[in-house]
């Protein structure tokens, strides 16, 4: 089983570059699922819409996680009801549009696969208790019992969150990645009990930029320049971040992860 995961698509840049590339990732690697986060995919970087959402499933994606600018969009709140591959965070507050999780179908319809949307607590948007959340979660997507396998998007700000939640679910997911911070981290691996790990899986969008917004308009607000715009995404060739996870058929959990980051200025 091959698992896609990718991080958050930031502005017309990253969805270039999925479109781009996408295909041939999956076609290359024989992917049997596959996930991003598209809660910056719009043209200004903040939330998502209908139409670019229905063009990331046309693409190939799967399902569709979030975080903090999940609502950024007015028409989310009414599409998200109606959409259960769009997900939003499980610990948001009770009775916030749509699902935090959900299992769904691979690519070949042979295996049942389990997506859980989380986002922290520390520094982030008034939310839920994320690990009280993650404990209810724990007993209904359960590995080898409901779903083959299972993929964890940890939207947060801090390491020692994202690290705490990943140790939390060691041995009960396929996968636990971070995202939200729109950096790569280097700690790609494979926890204790056989769970694929990385704290922040980076963005796909222009990385020749501050977090994907444009450089100079970003050094302007940190200089507190009056010209300074509101942020806009940068615009430059975009590159796709994120992580492949080969898991075993038997357990559900990882064989094998690797780092996977392509075009653009970061192109391996």
């Amino acid at each position: 089983m091959n698992i896609l995961v990718l991080g958050d698509v930031m502005g017309p840049s990253g969805r270039r570059a999925l479109k781009k590339n996408l295909s041939k990732i999956i076609e290359k690697n024989n992917i049997n699922f596959s996930v991003i986060n598209g809660e910056n995919a719009a043209d200004d970087g903040k939330g998502i819409t209908k139409e670019i959402a229905e063009e990331f499933f046309s693409q190939g994606i799967d399902v569709i996680t979030s975080g903090n600018h999940i609502w950024d969009k007015e028409e989310t709140t009414k599409y998200i009801e109606k959409e259960n591959r769009l997900l939003r965070p499980a610990n948001l507050i009770n009775g916030s549009p749509g699902k935090g999780y959900g299992i769904y179908l691979s690519k070949d319809k042979k295996y049942k696969i389990g997506v859980i949307n989380l986002m922290g607590n520390v520094f982030m948007k008034k939310t839920d208790n994320v690990f009280k959340t993650a404990e209810t979660i724990n007993k209904k997507i359960i590995l080898k019992k409901n779903v083959d396998f299972s993929i964890v998007d940890f939207h947060g700000e801090i390491t020692s969150e994202k690290m705490a939640i990943g140790h939390f679910f060691d041995g009960g997911a396929t996968c636990v990645i971070g995202t939200h911070t729109h950096v790569p981290t280097a700690d790609t691996r494979i926890l204790e009990k056989g769970t694929a790990y990385q704290t922040d899986i980076g963005m796909c969008g222009d990385y020749n930029s501050v977090i994907g917004m444009n450089k100079q308009n970003s050094i302007k607000k940190f200089l507190k320049d009056k010209s300074a715009l509101p942020h806009f995404p940068s615009d430059g060739e975009g590159t796709l971040s994120g992580i492949i996870v080969k898991a075993d058929q038997n357990t559900g959990l990882a064989k094998k992860v690797f780092p996977i980051i392509m075009g653009g200025i970061l192109d391996r």
